[in-house]
């Protein structure tokens, strides 16, 4: 059976929340055991819903069944023929992106990539965090790309579907090259992150800030530190990320901060004190999004949730359910995002109302585009005339 499956389940179908475990082990694969995904944040690993086959591991009974290892970060190489990748996407502010990575290492259990990990081959649990695809080409084809004749400015997305900052970046550097390339080309663009490893960066920033060429969105999901660890395992602090507001403000670059993924009945009451820390810190624009369960992100979360807070499992997903047309999530353009219903209309006000109130509703003006320079370097291709 295949994990996602389950999507569509009544919150109050099954008789106890014993019932909910077991059907969702059935159908996605015996958990992981603690030790082999510590620090990890999935406890499941299905196989990909484009493979013929469902694998799990049991043991038969005959003491045959080996110790596995552990689940480590491994890095491969992805050679893409393009960095930026476009969309049409009515509900998205920007047309463009780019991904340094595949997959994340931060782990965060809500994470509505992790079903992109299928088109590889590999599961949108543990494979997500630890096995992941790095793109050291991506600086020298984004200056081809830039070179290109005709090309037209328009703000590039980073971030927008896994971190460019998270762990692996410290070896690999992607990031911080793509920020070269796109500085030398006084080319804007708009950061997403979750991790303080930006201020890393900070003397490039600060310079693009100057000539208005960057913004940056901190993902601040929670100041619960506990509730962090087990949701987002390895992603910094919500101190940390506090700081990285503060950094970036001080260094006079816009800096919003993003309550994104809002969550019923497990971080919603946070939202206007994230809202009010972010404000003394710095920020100077403020969004949220609602939690967001696509595809085999809704068996993960709901195991996740189990396992961590089995009392609130219930009425966390009857929530849910109430915003997504009682389902556990709606792909709809327009609401995907937000979702609807009364409990999705209080959120929405909340925000409203704090922002207002905190002065974060102050729209960003556009960043530059007149400045742009097309590069001329190493990874250009040269003109044969």
């Amino acid at each position: 059976m295949r994990p996602q499956s389950l999507a569509g389940q009544d919150a109050f179908a099954p008789a106890n929340t014993a019932d909910i475990a077991d059907a969702m082990i059935a159908s996605s694969g015996l958990r992981i055991e603690v030790d082999r995904r510590r620090g990890r944040g999935a406890g499941l690993n299905p196989s990909g819903r484009f493979e013929p086959t469902q694998r799990e591991t049991f043991d038969d009974g005959w003491q045959s069944l080996e110790e596995l290892p552990p689940f480590k970060t491994e890095v491969q190489i992805e050679k893409p023929r393009t960095a930026i990748t476009r969309n049409e996407s009515p509900d998205l502010s920007f047309d463009r992106s780019i991904n340094p990575y595949r997959g994340c290492e931060h782990g965060c259990i809500y994470c509505f990539a992790r079903p992109t990990h299928a088109y590889m081959g590999l599961s949108a649990g543990l494979d997500f965090e630890a096995k992941l695809f790095a793109k050291p080409d991506a600086p020298k084809l984004l200056e081809r790309e830039l070179a290109k004749p005709g090309y037209k400015v328009r703000t590039i997305a980073i971030g927008t579907n896994t971190d460019p900052y998270q762990p692996i970046e410290k070896e690999w550097r992607v990031m911080r090259q793509i920020l070269e390339v796109l500085n030398k080309a006084n080319h804007p663009v708009a950061i997403v992150t979750k991790s303080a490893m930006i201020l890393r960066d900070l003397d490039i920033l600060q310079e693009m800030a100057q000539k208005n060429l960057v913004r940056v969105g901190i993902s601040v999901t929670t100041l619960d530190r506990k509730l962090a660890r087990l949701m987002e395992p390895r992603a910094s602090t919500p101190t940390r990320r506090l700081e990285a507001i503060r950094g970036l403000s001080e260094a006079g670059v816009l800096t919003a901060v993003m309550a994104a993924p809002v969550i019923p009945a497990l971080n919603d009451h946070e939202l206007e004190r994230i809202l009010e820390a972010a404000k003394a810190a710095g920020a100077d624009q403020a969004s949220y999004v609602l939690l967001r369960l696509p595809l085999e992100v809704s068996p993960l979360f709901r195991d996740w949730l189990l396992q961590n807070y089995p009392d609130r499992y219930r009425h966390v997903m009857s929530l849910v359910r109430s915003m997504r047309g009682g389902k556990d999530y709606d792909a709809e353009f327009g609401k995907r995002m937000k979702g609807a219903g009364p409990y999705a209309w209080q959120i929405a006000r909340r925000f409203e109302m704090a922002a207002k109130r905190l002065g974060l509703t102050r729209r960003s003006l556009a960043l530059t585009d007149d400045l742009f320079v097309p590069p001329n370097g190493s990874g250009v291709q040269l003109s044969l005339l």
